[in-house]
C-alpha cells in the first residue's frame, strides 16, 4: 500500500537502485528520470571544494535538470561524495583501482556526505546534507582480494569500492551516522518535508 498522497508520482532523479529501494520501502509511489548531466563539469564550474557542498550541488543540479522536464512534479536529486581528510574519491575505474583504494581507507576513518534536494518548476524547494563517519579496519592484501573476489563487479559502482549493504559490511569496524546516509539518501529529512507538504498519509 502506498503512503504516498500526492496528484502525479514523486520523480526520481537517479539511477541509483539503493535509492530506489529505500523509496519503495518507504511506501512512496514514484518514478525513475535519471538526469542527463554532467556532474564533473558542475562540480568544476562550481569551483567548491568541500564534500558535503559538492554533493549538494550536484543534487540540486539533478533535481533542476529533471524537472524541467517534469513540470508540476516534485523531483528529488541526491549525491553523495566520500572523502578521506581532503581527498575526494571517486568510483573505483577497475578492479585494480579498487584495491588501491580500499588499501589507502584501511585502518582509517572517511566521511561520506550525502545530499538530496527537491525541486519543481525548475525551483529549489528543499535541500539537506548528511554526514556518516566510516572506520575501515586494518586489511592485508590477501584479505582485499579475497572481498574484491567476493563483491565482484559492483566494487566499481560505488565510491570507496564498497556497498554497506552487502560483502562491504565486513570491511568495517564502526560506523557513525545512519543507515540512510550511508546508502547516499538523507530519507528522514526528506520524509519530513514531503509531509510538510501534505504529499504522505503518515
Amino acid at each position: 500500500m502506498t503512503l504516498w498522497r500526492g496528484h502525479d508520482a514523486l520523480v526520481l532523479a537517479s539511477q541509483s537502485r539503493a535509492r530506489q529501494v529505500l523509496l519503495a520501502n518507504a511506501g512512496l509511489h514514484f518514478e525513475v528520470v535519471p538526469a542527463e548531466i554532467d556532474e564533473r563539469a558542475v562540480q568544476q564550474a562550481s569551483g567548491l571544494a568541500a564534500p558535503g557542498e559538492i554533493a549538494a550541488v550536484l543534487a540540486r543540479a539533478k533535481a533542476l535538470a529533471v524537472s524541467m522536464t517534469r513540470p508540476g512534479k516534485y523531483v528529488v536529486g541526491a549525491d553523495q561524495t566520500l572523502a578521506l581528510a581532503y581527498r575526494l574519491f571517486s568510483k573505483p575505474a577497475g578492479r585494480a583501482h579498487a584495491a588501491a583504494q580500499l588499501r589507502d581507507l584501511a585502518g582509517r576513518s572517511h566521511e561520506l556526505h550525502s545530499a538530496v534536494a527537491v525541486a519543481r518548476n525548475g525551483k529549489i524547494l528543499f535541500e539537506a546534507v548528511t554526514v556518516a563517519r566510516m572506520t575501515m579496519r586494518q586489511l592485508s592484501g590477501a584479505e582485499i582480494q579475497t572481498y574484491l573476489d567476493a563483491a565482484g563487479e559492483a566494487v566499481t559502482s560505488s565510491v570507496g569500492a564498497y556497498q554497506i549493504e552487502g560483502p562491504g559490511v565486513h570491511l568495517f569496524e564502526r560506523i557513525d551516522g545512519d543507515h540512510f546516509t550511508i546508502l547516499g539518501l538523507p530519507l528522514l529529512p526528506l520524509l519530513a518535508f514531503l509531509r510538510s507538504e501534505r504529499l504522505l498519509g503518515v
